[in-house]
């Protein structure tokens, strides 16, 4: 088998480095090409689940991983007046899913991933317009007029993919209705100094609240949705006043203002939907990540999902390197369907943590814990297909 095979990934956040440390560890010729002139990412937290750590595993990078993340010693789900409908123990999910999750600053995670993989294979400043692509060869274009030709062509170039849009055409996203604040504290400046009080998952009428700490546990990371109709603006770096935040949140629990008022600076975004498509191969090329299977944030799912990708994608080319198209559709095979029922149970996890009817939302909290009891479901909300899953198991590929 030829393992020289040039692989090209477009795209160097999350699932092209974690892509091109797969593909390097078994051999093949690779290269990143980002768009940005350093790898960089925004100031915002991640959760990485149990199937994204183990994931992270069979790369050997688990362990830098864990040492800049955070572990919850439980994960805490509460309703918005801040009583407790489920305590899971982070030992409990270690036992039945084989790994613990963590939560981890986006920054650090790209930097863990990065340090991984020689700089010698990244180009910077290198933004991809087109790519082309036969049963023989690929290519792909950038915006300065240069090309570059690979055996494969891997686009892990986001949720506004050039590589998606060059092999399948422009995508046509929908608004959800839904926005997101955000922001990034330091623990030493919360009323209490520490995370407990606060740390877990909210719900609300219209609204969701997550608080998660990062960095060894220095920061906190903050994300909280709501329901609003009348901002449709999808940028991350768009700021917005605290008081709005205060003031939209102003009937929930007071610990929760207390946390809000710490906050010096706050971003807005609208949350946009894409249904899963249904390719996502042509040829010599492919997508993963954001670019294949762009989500909603309510499963914490988005970035493990683009890990994942990249160890099967990894795992596939190993299996078939002497057939690079079969390699291709080997890795769409294993990983599509996953992926795209991960991003239909994100929408509806969306809806069902929004209930604004009390009744509904006390027949939600007690199907949770009527689960929980019987056993079968660790968390109560029938996720545990997704912790379950390795993706660095021979398993993980399909046919």
């Amino acid at each position: 088998m030829d393992r020289r095979l040039r692989i090209a990934v477009i795209g160097g956040g999350i699932g092209g480095l974690t892509t091109a440390r797969a593909l390097l560890r078994r051999g093949f010729e690779v290269h990143v090409y980002e768009s940005s002139p350093e790898l960089k990412e925004i100031g915002a937290g991640v959760a990485l689940g149990p199937n994204a750590m183990k994931a992270l595993r069979s790369l050997d990078l688990e362990d830098p991983v864990r040492a800049i993340g955070y572990q919850a010693p439980a994960q805490l789900l509460r309703t918005w007046k801040g009583r407790i409908i489920s305590k899971t123990d982070a030992t409990l999910a270690a036992q039945r899913f084989g790994a613990n999750g963590c939560t981890i600053h986006r920054a650090d995670l790209l930097d863990v991933l990065a340090q991984s993989v020689p700089a010698s294979v990244v180009t910077l400043s290198a933004r991809c317009n087109a790519v082309t692509t036969s049963q023989v060869s690929a290519a792909a274009r950038f915006t300065d007029g240069t090309e570059i030709e690979a055996d494969v062509v891997v686009g892990a170039d986001g949720i506004h993919s050039a590589v998606r849009a060059s092999l399948f055409g422009p995508d046509a996203p929908q608004f959800t209705g839904k926005i997101c604040y955000r922001s990034v504290i330091p623990v030493a400046d919360l009323p209490v100094r520490r995370l407990e009080p606060y740390e877990g998952l909210w719900l609300g009428p219209h609204g969701t609240l997550v608080v998660y700490g990062v960095r060894r546990g220095e920061l906190v990371n903050i994300v909280a949705h709501h329901d609003d109709a009348t901002y449709q603006h999808e940028s991350w770096i768009a700021e917005c006043d605290r008081g709005e935040i205060q003031d939209r949140y102003r009937k929930w629990h007071p610990a929760l203002l207390d946390i809000f008022a710490t906050g010096d600076i706050w971003y807005k975004w609208a949350l946009y939907d894409r249904d899963p498509i249904p390719e996502w191969t042509k040829g010599r090329a492919t997508i993963l990540g954001d670019a294949a299977h762009p989500m909603l944030p309510y499963l914490g799912q988005g970035a493990g999902q683009a890990i994942e990708d990249g160890c099967v994608l990894g795992a596939a080319l190993d299996k078939l390197a002497d057939d690079p198209v079969g390699a291709l559709q080997l890795y769409e095979r294993s990983r599509r369907p996953r992926a795209s029922r991960v991003v239909l149970t994100a929408r509806s996890r969306g809806d069902d943590n929004h209930l604004v009817s009390p009744i509904a939302a006390l027949k939600r909290d007690v199907a949770i814990a009527v689960r929980r009891r019987l056993g079968a479901d660790v968390t109560g909300r029938g996720e545990g297909w997704i912790a379950e899953y390795d993706a660095g198991s021979p398993g993980a590929l399909v046919g």
